[in-house]
């Protein structure tokens, strides 16, 4: 089936990209720029695309994120750290961002003739953003659904919505995932900072799968208290 990835240059998402290079048709991967302070994930989007073969579109979507305010992803606001189950992460939620990206990804599916678009999103996210949920997703597809009826059928793939990002790691590992080349960080810094959201999130997951993360962190340690912050409410 020709698919469309999303790719962020994370690690989810470009192991998504290396798992439909082996299942399906990757026909070319999208990644969004939407004024991230962590801009440079797009680099390892373009990695990816350059890795697997396949054509990227980055798609210029500044003036929608610099409208799109209070988050700590897009405004002069600090990006807090500890881990994605903490009520303070909520600031990094852009408010409609899969939506905006999901549309903009199937309208391409469309143009381009694809059967399918694959989003990265995964049961870690369900606690702070809404638009990674099971219920989002499946009302997503349904509505594109009726906005390409009679013109196009694009399926919307969505392989980690139930799973963990330690799970997400076991399979990039399967599919042969260039870790040390993807990024996670919401800091953009020259290394991942290891105290943001996704940096504890990363590490942990890799602990988790019992897979060696390659990943160079400024604080590689922070996870674990982090994580038993969490643990204790």
């Amino acid at each position: 089936m020709k698919t469309i990835v999303i790719c962020s240059g994370g690690l989810d998402s470009v192991s998504l990209a290396h798992m439909v290079a082996q299942e399906r048709q990757l026909t070319r991967l999208v990644s969004f720029d939407y004024g991230q302070r962590h801009r440079k994930e797009l680099d390892y989007a373009t990695l990816c695309a350059k890795r697997l073969d396949v054509p990227h579109d980055i798609i210029d979507l500044r003036g929608i994120g610099a409208a799109l305010t209070g988050s700590a992803l897009t405004d002069d606001i600090d990006v807090p750290d500890g881990h994605y189950a903490e009520e303070s992460m909520r600031i990094t939620v852009v408010p409609n961002r899969n939506a905006i990206m999901l549309a903009v990804a199937f309208g391409v599916a469309a143009a381009q003739g694809d059967r399918a678009v694959a989003a990265a999103v995964h049961g870690g996210d369900h606690f702070i953003y809404p638009d990674c949920r099971p219920a989002f997703t499946q009302a997503f597809e349904a509505m594109q659904k009726a906005a390409l009826d009679g013109y196009a059928d694009v399926s919307l793939y969505t392989p980690f919505v139930h799973r963990t990002k330690a799970d997400i790691v076991t399979d990039g590992a399967r599919y042969n995932t260039p870790f040390a080349e993807t990024w996670s960080c919401y800091k953009g810094g020259k290394t991942h900072c290891g105290c943001c959201g996704t940096c504890v999130e990363r590490r942990e997951a890799f602990h988790l799968a019992n897979v060696a993360d390659p990943t160079t962190y400024a604080d590689p340690d922070y996870w674990i208290a982090a994580i038993a912050r969490k643990d204790r409410g």
